[in-house]
């Protein structure tokens, strides 16, 4: 993410001008923007077309600029771009006031943001900006019979592709280079800058030797790291080691993997935990909370207008951190983030347990 002005407005608002520069930069800002604010920038819009000389065809498209008051925000991740509707309150064509529009932002596209920002946005602002920098990542797992390649990203980990092949046992062992050369041949087309190759046994060793004398350039990449299981559970064990952090230092998924694990511990233990937004909010006011745990799909919920809680999230946040709390906001993408959307969408890190 590039941030190139930002303009402090009366009544608190400020107007950000930037440039999103990945599909993670783009689902970063779907839980930036929210209803009332004000997003401006270069589109298209079909225009009829009803005089004399020009046969109306059902409209023609038109480049224009339009700021909108956005109303809602959608994030595709497959289609690559982030769809802002609202409506027109600015145009390069008065005669458009006043209608409902779509802005269809990709990579690389400049938009304005106009709105008061809470604290919990700038710095998601802030870790996009910063993780323009971190390398990209794949997690390739390997067993006996079956490879799996995932690729890491901000908004969470994506399965690019399973291969299935023979075992490497008895007859079929001369066979085995099969999955390694079917794995050698994904990877080579993944623009990464690091691969972990993980997996229990001694499969991964062979496939890295085949790597090296069938693609060399992808075994330079590699580090090889052990796990007990291949696919999903392969690749959360590898966040949990830590093992991408080695090569991207800032990764949200590994810190999600950790804190979740640790409630939900301290949940089956009875100890020094707190889920659901009522006990939450509670434990906020007492100053009790250690690490706010939140997810981005909560915040964006219960921000807008069909919040379903009787209880504030904003206040929850800033209480937690007026009290000395910190707030980690989670991805709805990841495995933790489902874990932690089935415990309400909010749970806490306690100093100390509350009766």
């Amino acid at each position: 993410m590039q941030i190139t002005d930002r303009e402090l407005l009366e009544g608190g608002r400020e107007r950000v001008t930037l440039v999103p520069e990945s599909v993670d930069d783009l689902w970063h800002l779907q839980y930036v923007l929210e209803p009332g604010d004000r997003v401006a920038g270069d589109t298209t819009r079909r225009i009829q077309r009803n005089d004399e000389q020009l046969r109306d065809t059902g409209g023609e498209r038109e480049h224009m600029w339009v700021a909108i008051a956005v109303d809602d925000v959608e994030f595709h991740k497959f289609a690559n771009r982030l769809r802002v509707s609202g409506e027109i309150v600015a145009c390069s064509r008065e005669d458009q006031l006043g209608f409902h529009h779509t802005l269809n932002v990709e990579a690389r596209d400049e938009i304005s943001v106009e709105k008061r920002f809470k604290p919990d946005q700038n710095e998601r602002l802030e870790e996009a900006v910063e993780s323009t920098e971190n390398p990209d990542v794949a997690i390739a797992t390997v067993e006996e019979g079956e490879a799996h390649v995932h690729t890491v990203a901000q908004y969470g980990t994506e399965s690019r592709a399973t291969i299935t092949g023979p075992t490497g046992k008895g007859e079929y062992a001369q066979d085995r280079s099969e999955l390694f050369a079917d794995l050698g041949a994904v990877l080579s087309r993944l623009e990464v800058d690091a691969i972990i190759l993980a997996g229990p046994g001694f499969t991964k060793q062979d496939a890295l030797k085949y790597l090296e004398r069938n693609y060399p350039d992808v075994a330079s990449l590699v580090t090889m790291v052990d796990t007990a299981s291949v696919g999903d559970r392969g690749v959360h064990e590898v966040l949990k080691r830590g093992a991408v952090a080695d090569v991207q230092e800032q990764t949200r998924i590994e810190s999600e993997a950790e804190y979740i694990d640790e409630l939900t511990k301290r949940i089956a233990a009875g100890a020094k935990a707190a889920y659901g937004p009522e006990d939450v909010a509670q434990a906020a006011e007492y100053g009790a909370i250690e690490r706010l745990l939140v997810l981005d799909e909560t915040l964006r919920q219960e921000r807008g207008p069909d919040r379903e809680w009787s209880i504030s999230v904003d206040d929850v946040v800033r209480t937690t951190e007026q009290k000395g709390g910190d707030v980690t906001v989670f991805s709805s993408e990841f495995p933790p983030g489902e874990q932690l959307s089935n415990l309400g969408g909010i749970a806490a890190l306690l100093r100390y347990r509350l009766e």
